[in-house]
């Protein structure tokens, strides 16, 4: 699968995509990921991206002429591919989705500074706005990492398990199954002699019972 970012600071990307299993999908060629300088496309000289939004206000808003010359170039003919745009007003990012966009070809992400992105961008160029919480951050690049890093995981071979079994075993109709999860120590004693101990059902090796108790203590990611 092949990830574009589209960003005005893509060194933010550097240290983050080379560590872990995202770099080790990379290195296997399971993944590819292009980070891609907005300013590049910058209708002047200078590299502005910005400009003041008409009607006044504070700040300032992304144009929509590099961000669709962007998307323009980096958008692969022929391929299933979706772009989209990170905004505190987008559809809610969740697991089904991150689901949705594993089966791509290309995910192409745009990552929105300042006060905010050209409306037309979102209207024309973007096949989905999406936000990651109800809460607004700086920027779209630390949600352009949790989506890369979510989609990335149902890659087959990317988690280096089966992700077939992986899926059928954990993904249900309403989401994923995420239960409680227990390591040794069997017992763990505080400083202050409080004991706190693993349930006694993962120790039992009764798996119709432990696949019962995880049923019951799982929580559903949508």
């Amino acid at each position: 699968m092949r990830f574009e970012i589209i960003t005005i600071f893509p060194d933010i990307f550097k240290s983050y995509f080379s560590e872990s299993l995202i770099k080790k999908a990379k290195d296997n060629d399971l993944i590819e990921i292009n980070i891609h300088d907005l300013r590049e496309y910058s209708e002047n000289k200078w590299g502005d991206v910005d400009g003041k939004p008409y009607g006044g206000g504070r700040g300032m808003v992304m144009k929509v002429e590099p961000i669709y010359k962007a998307v323009k170039d980096v958008r692969l003919e022929g391929k299933n591919s979706k772009v989209i745009l990170f905004t505190p007003r987008g559809t809610d990012y969740t697991q089904k989705k991150a689901t949705e966009y594993s089966k791509l070809d290309q995910l192409i992400m745009i990552c929105g500074r300042y006060e905010g992105v050209d409306e037309r961008v979102k209207t024309h160029i973007a096949d989905e706005s999406i936000s990651i919480g109800d809460y607004v951050l700086i920027g779209g690049e630390i949600p352009a990492m949790a989506v890369l890093e979510s989609v990335s995981r149902l890659v087959p071979g990317v988690v280096g398990i089966d992700n077939e079994g992986f899926l059928e075993e954990r993904v249900r109709d309403k989401g994923m199954i995420e239960y409680p999860q227990y390591s040794r120590p069997e017992v763990f004693t505080t400083d202050d002699g409080e004991k706190w101990s693993v349930p006694e059902v993962l120790l039992s090796g009764h798996h119709k019972n432990i696949e019962k108790w995880r049923e019951e203590k799982g929580e559903i990611i949508k």
